[in-house]
């Protein structure tokens, strides 16, 4: 008796302090959300405009969220979220306030939140195995060249949407052309590599960050196909930032930052060009 006593005031013991524990998590926790004003989502990785370094998530749109932070004089936490549910988070504007992820301005988006003005245009590319790359049209493929492939993007990402119409509706219809959600741009590329997949559809930086790092892979931009191949031209796409379309100071904060770091110096450079490159690795900025 004496010892099943002990045993349950042991039991005792270790639930109090387990419990004990999980409060003060779940106190920190709600600290922590309660102490930044804003909450900005992203999703890594997504080079140059934010991938992780350090442990901590750095890129362009990490650049342009402090800037805005300075400026209202605001804390903002940056959260790394699935990609498919930033809108619809910031929409709700519970757990977010605002969305930087290289996202592109669509109608169905614009429905639910408020866009900045753009900060970057960024063409499609497929990406491809070296030995066997899809039919090409002078520098560039067309949605044609891709008929019959085992296509796959990034879950929620243009490129996905993009080919998912031109299954659906385009001239990708009816062609026995599949298209595969993946996690990220990276985890497509890999599928690439295992034979999963034909190509991957990405954003043209990413697409070159990809490349770059996997010397069997490349990549070319992704075209629409004119009546001649002088009239080919390119699906292209601009990226803005989403926000809750009741923080109007936020987006007026993100508009003023914004065109400032798209100002060109006398190189015809912006600001915004030169984050670019140096999260490209390709500036000594």
């Amino acid at each position: 008796m004496i010892m099943h006593k002990v045993k349950n005031i042991l039991y005792i013991i270790v639930f109090l302090l387990i419990t004990a524990g999980m409060g003060v998590s779940v106190w920190q926790t709600i600290r922590e959300e309660i102490d930044y004003d804003y909450v900005v989502e992203t999703n890594v990785p997504f080079a140059p405009f934010e991938f992780y370094e350090n442990r901590q998530i750095v890129g362009v749109d990490v650049d342009i969220v402090n800037r805005v932070a300075e400026k209202l004089h605001k804390t903002i936490q940056i959260k790394n979220v699935e990609f498919d549910v930033i809108i619809d988070n910031v929409e709700a504007g519970r757990i977010a306030d605002a969305g930087a992820a290289g996202l592109t301005i669509t109608p169905a988006r614009a429905e639910k939140v408020n866009f900045t003005i753009p900060y970057y245009n960024s063409v499609q590319y497929v990406i491809y195995n070296r030995d066997m790359p899809p039919s090409l049209r002078d520098n560039h493929v067309v949605w044609e060249a891709l008929a019959g492939a085992r296509l796959g993007s990034q879950i929620g990402s243009t490129g996905y949407l993009f080919v998912d119409n031109e299954i659906e509706n385009g001239v990708l219809s009816g062609t026995g052309t599949t298209i595969k959600g993946i996690d990220s741009h990276q985890l497509a590329a890999d599928a690439i590599q295992a034979h999963i997949i034909d190509y991957a559809i990405a954003d043209e930086l990413v697409a070159k960050f990809i490349t770059e790092k996997n010397p069997g892979l490349d990549a070319l931009p992704l075209y629409y196909a004119g009546a001649t191949r002088e009239e080919d031209y390119p699906v292209e796409e601009s990226y803005a930032i989403a926000v809750n379309k009741n923080r109007t100071e936020l987006l007026e904060a993100f508009n003023e930052i914004l065109a400032e770091m798209l100002t060109q110096d006398e190189e015809g450079m912006t600001e915004i060009d030169k984050l670019v490159l140096k999260h490209m690795g390709l500036s000594n900025e």
